[in-house]
């Protein structure tokens, strides 16, 4: 079992309802452009967004791109989404359907250039349920839940998993799983934050995301190289291997979605 609780300093983390956005503050960038897209298992519209990138030390500004030509390919089908701008730099598809097992590619053209991406979308894993450990100290009882559900045997499985404490969402930390010495196993996987603490009463909804390997590495490369974690002393972040080509920042992930919704007891 390999897992990480990601705590990113080097990033400001979005995510909402099943559409992420991760808006990076990059070491040292030249001109190019951040994209992030995704394509999941639930209905549709599903969103690009583009944005300009900034130096790490920069002001947390980040312009939108508007103008780009951007399509979603079904490779099994031969579907063609041509996106269509909703708002700056935030592209919409129209009849895109997320299928578990399908190859999704992503062409964005804009200044001049051309950025292609690729996604397969894993089998869906469902999340069982949602349970709950107390663990005291300093004073205070933390309570962290616990994901649980059957990994598949046989075959290589990345989770990803979001929080939501009262219908707000937990954007600090990241939390992936890899089922590398689990495999086949039934896990429980708690979800420590690092400071987000439950209270009983609170409703908490948890979504576990089955990601590919390139979305997982990434997301893990931006943990490890971006000054993220308390025990990572770096000065300024390295930026993490984007699966979209031409020197382009971000990626593009097609995922499945499962959720669990409950109250803290």
């Amino acid at each position: 079992m390999k897992s990480v609780n990601l705590i990113v300093f080097g990033a400001a983390l979005l995510l909402f309802s099943c559409k992420k956005i991760v808006t990076l503050k990059l070491k040292n960038v030249p001109a190019a452009i951040v994209i992030q897209g995704e394509v999941t298992d639930q209905p549709g519209p599903y969103s690009v967004t583009i944005n300009q990138p900034v130096d790490f030390y920069a002001d947390n500004n980040f312009p939108p791109v508007s103008g780009a030509v951007v399509f979603i390919t079904n490779t099994s089908t031969g579907q063609i989404d041509s996106l269509t701008e909703g708002s700056p730099g935030v592209y919409n598809t129209h009849i895109l359907e997320g299928i578990p097992g399908i190859t999704y590619d992503l062409s964005v053209t804009v200044q001049g250039m051309n950025y292609k991406a690729a996604s397969t979308m894993p089998q869906k894993v469902l999340l069982d349920s949602v349970t709950y450990q107390r663990n005291s100290g300093f004073g205070r009882t933390q309570i962290s839940a616990v994901a649980n559900f059957q990994d598949p045997a046989g075959e290589r499985n990345y989770y990803q998993f979001v929080e939501y404490i009262n219908q707000v969402q937990l954007t600090k930390d990241l939390l992936l799983f890899d089922d590398r010495l689990s495999d086949g196993r039934y896990i429980n996987y708690a979800l420590f934050n690092d400071s987000a603490y439950l209270q009983p009463g609170d409703e908490l909804q948890v979504d576990m995301y089955c990601v590919d390997s390139a979305v997982y590495n990434y997301f893990f490369q931006l943990f490890q190289s971006g000054g993220a974690g308390s025990f990572n002393t770096s000065a300024s972040p390295a930026n993490p291997t984007s699966n979209i080509s031409n020197g382009a920042y971000g990626y593009f992930s097609a995922h499945t979605v499962s959720s669990n919704k409950g109250y803290v007891p």
